[in-house]
C-alpha cells in the first residue's frame, strides 16, 4: 500500500519550507545571492545540510526559488500602488515612490534581484519579472495615452525602456554617484518626459480635463 503524507505532515514540511526561504533569503539580504551557499543557509536555518538537500536539489534551484519568492512580492507591491487613485503623473509618482521607498529600505536585496551577476537559473527568473514590471508599466502608459495624457506610442517598448532606465538610476553600476534624496521625483519628471509630456504639462492636460 502506497505511504500516503497526512495533512500535519504535509504542513510541517511547507513550514519547513518556508522557513528555510526565509533564512535564504536574509543571507541573500546580507551579502547578496554571493553570500547564499548550502553550507550557510544550513547554519542559518539551524538545520543539517542534507535537510536542504530534501527540498531543493541544488543551490540554483534554491536561489531561484528565494529570487521568485522576494521578487514576487515586490512586483505585487508595484501591483498595488498601480491602483492608487489620481491623476497620471500623481499615479507614476506613487508607483515609483513604492518601487523607490522598498529598495532603499533593503539596498543589497535590491541590488540582488535586479543587478547582481547570477547563475542562469537566476537570470532567467529576473527576465521573467522584467516582463511583469513592464506589463504593469505599459498598462498605465496605455492610460495615459487613452486619457489624452500622453502622445500615441508604442507602449510595451516605452514601458521596456522605463523599466530598464529606473533600475539603472536606482541599483545599477551608474547608480552610486547619484543623489538618493528626492530620486523617486526625480524619475518622475524623467519617466513623465521620456514618454512624451512635461510634469508641467501633464499637470495643465489633467486640470483641463476635470474643469
Amino acid at each position: 500500500m502506497a505511504y500516503r503524507e497526512t495533512a500535519n505532515v504535509k504542513a510541517r514540511k511547507a513550514a519547513q519550507r518556508d522557513h528555510l526561504l526565509r533564512s535564504a533569503e536574509q543571507l541573500v539580504r546580507e551579502g547578496g545571492f554571493a553570500n547564499l551557499t548550502m553550507q550557510t543557509l544550513a547554519a542559518e536555518a539551524g538545520v543539517g545540510v542534507g535537510t536542504l538537500y530534501r527540498y531543493f536539489d541544488n543551490k540554483a534551484v534554491l536561489a531561484a526559488e528565494v529570487f521568485r519568492v522576494a521578487t514576487e512580492r515586490e512586483v505585487a507591491a508595484v501591483a498595488q500602488a498601480m491602483e492608487h487613485t489620481g491623476s497620471f503623473s500623481e499615479r507614476l509618482s506613487h508607483v515609483l515612490q513604492v518601487f523607490v521607498q522598498r529598495a532603499q529600505a533593503a539596498p543589497r536585496l535590491a541590488w540582488s534581484l535586479i543587478a547582481e551577476p547570477v547563475d542562469p537559473a537566476v537570470d532567467a527568473e529576473r527576465l521573467a519579472y522584467r516582463q511583469r514590471y513592464a506589463e504593469l508599466y505599459q498598462q498605465l502608459l496605455s492610460d495615459g495615452v487613452s486619457q489624452g495624457v500622453l502622445p500615441i506610442q508604442d507602449t510595451a517598448i516605452s514601458a521596456a525602456a522605463l523599466v530598464g532606465a529606473i533600475a539603472e538610476a536606482l541599483v545599477g553600476p551608474l547608480s552610486d554617484p547619484l543623489p538618493k534624496a528626492n530620486l523617486a521625483k526625480s524619475l518622475s519628471q524623467f519617466c513623465l518626459r521620456a514618454v512624451g509630456i512635461s510634469p508641467a504639462q501633464a499637470q495643465l492636460i489633467e486640470q483641463q480635463q476635470t474643469a
